[in-house]
């Protein structure tokens, strides 16, 4: 392709209104751009181009139709894009799955010309990238000559740049990962934390909006989770304003400490090992694709998906265990895919004037019994109950997206007392996935519901869990009007008490110097109902940090922690990392025992 000139969307000079989204970054292999305007037109995305030899250009953009997976009706997800004042044509409107959509043909000059996005709709367009070509040949749309195009049009270096060695590597940003390495930080070590994010906090930040569930400063060691207390929103609450996350809250803490070296930004895409140990990661920046080296004696998966141990090898398990496998009582006869599933959360805001709301032939098809009468999209919004969490991880999201237009949709223009919704409109919508379950890492030991319930105590045991063991089910109503497409979900709680999990939980028995933290640690379906909760893993993440600490000084791999040295890590338990000279805030959503669906939750 001689003259081809290739733009990605991550990478305009003006990204208008469209916003970055990385979260599929392994899936589609970049970060493209997304016009979320909640049915209101965002603000063109331009860039400049050179072409360095005139004459005639075929125009490629790569894109996707992202609500034909359930309409055959036209797709909202289209833009148009201007070449030097001309447009070259509308996509989005072919296939659902990523794919190069061919525009008009050019004439154009050799020097400087400018190429314009321009959404049409405000309902979520995407792309990625537009290829400017003399070839007739339509490029091919899989994931392997994508990249290997872009890598030859963007000339990108073969070897990833050296960003440093470190006594601990932390993948992951949210509070597990930011406790785990403020935890190691504090206690000695030098620590690089890497988050593909723009910012830290995970379920917690302002993209997604979860408040902080369970309890702190319990158990065997009341000490742990008053690092958490230093940086935690003070007022509770999903799918709130921003400001309630206080995501330059969470930034700070991380700034402050001067053994962390914060890298964002950056996706863990490659690992390096030697002698079946990571001796470092290779990250990509997620905007512009280039590489840094990570290197270090021990790492941590706070990644929640379980990326990094995923790419070092390690032995992982997703969905349902058949009863069989772990002896639990509660457990299906058969082993299933079946996950909890992905919130995406929304809101309505009040004007004083009527907000029209466009009246959509796109969604579900809504009536007045189907219809959810809410002006606030809770945790029990929640889609992909049975589809893969990973490998179908962007239309789970969709659908999320999709259902909270249809039935605001519906609200707006079709429901018997519209006019009490006259006023309203959407304020948020989420279009990052609150994801409670995915790929889980398989440890030195797998925390089973018998444990849990019979309160069997390990010699090891560390944090506490405190919420419930809460499953999460397709709701029976919902299912019944929309099998298969279900969205809403309802809570089955069993109760128990204050659980100290085995410290062997939060290493791989695979990876000798991989600890995890977070929702991919070594637990079984059921025993993740309790250990998921944001404060409980944050609490995984200091004892982890402690760990870390411990196998500096000694010199020695997470396991022997528990072999050798488990009193040594006892005793830092014990003391803990965070202050106690700041205000207590946690005094919120600490164990949830009746699983109410409420707007208010």
């Amino acid at each position: 392709m001689d003259n081809s000139v290739l733009l990605l969307g991550s990478m305009f000079a003006q990204r208008g209104g469209w916003s970055a989204d990385n979260q599929f970054f392994d899936l589609i292999g970049s970060t493209s751009l997304l016009a979320h305007g909640l049915g209101v037109p965002v603000a063109d995305a331009s860039t400049g181009f050179t072409i360095t030899a005139g004459g005639e250009y075929n125009i490629f953009v790569r894109t996707r139709n992202w609500t034909k997976y359930w309409s055959e009706a036209a797709t909202p997800g289209i833009f148009e894009v201007v070449v030097d004042g001309k447009s070259v044509g509308v996509f989005g409107n072919e296939e659902p799955e990523w794919h190069w959509q061919r525009g008009v043909k050019l004439s154009l000059v050799a020097g400087e010309h400018n190429v314009v996005v321009h959404d049409l709709t405000g309902f979520d367009g995407r792309f990625d990238a537009i290829l400017i070509t003399q070839s007739d040949k339509c490029p091919k749309s899989d994931l392997e000559s994508y990249k290997s195009l872009r890598k030859r049009l963007l000339k990108l270096p073969t070897a990833p740049k050296s960003a440093g060695s470190y006594d601990f590597v932390v993948v992951g940003g949210g509070v597990a990962g930011m406790c785990a390495a403020i935890a190691a930080a504090r206690t000695g070590s030098r620590v690089a934390l890497i988050q593909d994010r723009s910012v830290l906090g995970g379920n917690n930040s302002s993209e997604i909006r979860v408040g902080l569930g369970g309890r702190l400063n319990i158990g065997l060691y009341p000490s742990l989770g008053y690092l958490l207390n230093e940086f935690a929103p003070v007022t509770k609450g999903n799918a709130r304003t921003a400001d309630v996350y206080e995501d330059e809250k969470k930034l700070n803490a991380v700034l402050a400490e001067r053994r962390i070296t914060l890298f964002m930004g950056y996706r863990v895409t490659d690992v390096v090992k030697k002698d079946n140990k990571i001796t470092s990661v290779v990250a990509t920046d997620v905007m512009n694709h280039s590489r840094i080296r990570v290197s270090g004696r021990l790492f941590a998966d706070c990644t929640g998906d379980a990326n990094l141990g995923v790419l070092a090898g390690a032995e992982w398990s997703m969905g349902r265990e058949a009863k069989s496998k772990y002896g639990e009582e509660s457990a299906p006869e058969v082993a299933d895919t079946m996950t909890m599933g992905a919130s995406l959360q929304w809101y309505c805001l009040e004007d004083s004037v009527a907000r029209p709301f466009p009246d959509i032939d796109w969604g579900l098809k809504l009536d007045e019994q189907s219809v959810q009468v809410v002006r606030r999209g809770q945790w029990y919004w929640e889609v992909g109950m049975r589809d893969d969490q990973i490998v179908d991880a962007e239309r789970i999201r969709d659908y999320g997206m999709y259902v909270a237009y249809s039935n605001w949709a519906y609200l707006k223009n079709h429901y018997s007392k519209k006019e009490d919704y006259a006023n309203s409109y959407l304020g948020w919508v989420s279009h990052v996935a609150g994801k409670r379950e995915s790929r889980r890492i398989m440890g030195e030991f797998v925390l089973r519901e018998q444990d849990l319930k019979n309160n069997v105590i390990y010699p090891d045991g560390s944090a506490s869990t405190s919420w419930y063991i809460d499953q999460h089910y397709p709701d029976p109503e919902n299912s019944l009007r929309f099998p298969g497409q279900e969205y809403l979900s309802c809570g089955h709680l069993d109760p128990m008490g204050f659980y100290p999990i085995p410290y062997r939980c939060f290493y791989s028995k695979d990876i000798p110097n991989m600890f995890m933290a977070g929702r991919d640690i070594s637990v079984s379906h059921i025993a993740l109902g309790t250990v998921r909760v944001m404060r409980t893993t944050a609490m995984m993440g200091e004892v982890v940090g402690m760990a870390a600490t411990i196998c500096r000084r000694r010199k020695c791999m997470p396991r022997d922690v528990y072999y050798s040295h488990l009193e040594t890590l006892k005793q830092m338990m014990r003391r803990g990392v965070g202050r106690t000279d700041v205000p207590y805030t946690q005094i919120y959503t600490l164990i949830d025992t009746t699983a109410a669906r409420s707007e208010e939750c």
